[in-house]
């Protein structure tokens, strides 16, 4: 995957997505196909109510979260109402991108490919193989 541009500045809530649909874009088809229904958002930082779930001690301590019902549990019998979901939280992500110097368009494919991972039911494992699978590095 090749990033647009190498950022300076932080990007904005609507380019963070983008450079997320990307990298979406970049996973392998068997597995792409069936996330096609995943929705992706950017939010600045997790909700409230998220944050309590989470036992979070800073807003901070979270990057981003898969929130739905995985493949491996979800059943005809029990149709769901809201769709599966991917959020990506922009500050702490750009907080982390600051402390590590690490490419954000690197670190942004990561921890989206982790918490599609969730999606599939994977390991720490298997998400790592993923994303060495997707798109070219850079």
């Amino acid at each position: 995957m090749t990033s647009l541009r190498r950022f300076t500045t932080a990007p904005s809530l609507e380019e963070m997505e983008a450079i997320a649909e990307r990298a979406a874009a970049d996973i392998p088809e068997e597995l792409r196909r069936h996330v096609r229904n995943v929705v992706i958002h950017v939010e600045d930082f997790p909700d409230e109510e998220t944050e309590r779930e989470m036992g979070l001690e800073s807003p901070f301590d979270l990057l981003g979260l898969y929130r739905g019902v995985g493949m491996p549990w979800q059943s005809v019998t029990a149709p769901r109402a809201e769709p599966d979901m991917v959020f990506l939280y922009r500050r702490p992500i750009l907080d982390y991108w600051c402390e590590t110097g690490e490419d954000l368009t690197h670190l942004i494919r990561h921890v989206l490919i982790h918490e599609i991972g969730h999606h599939f039911g994977f390991s720490d494992d298997d998400m790592d193989a993923l994303e060495r699978q997707g798109g070219d590095e850079e």
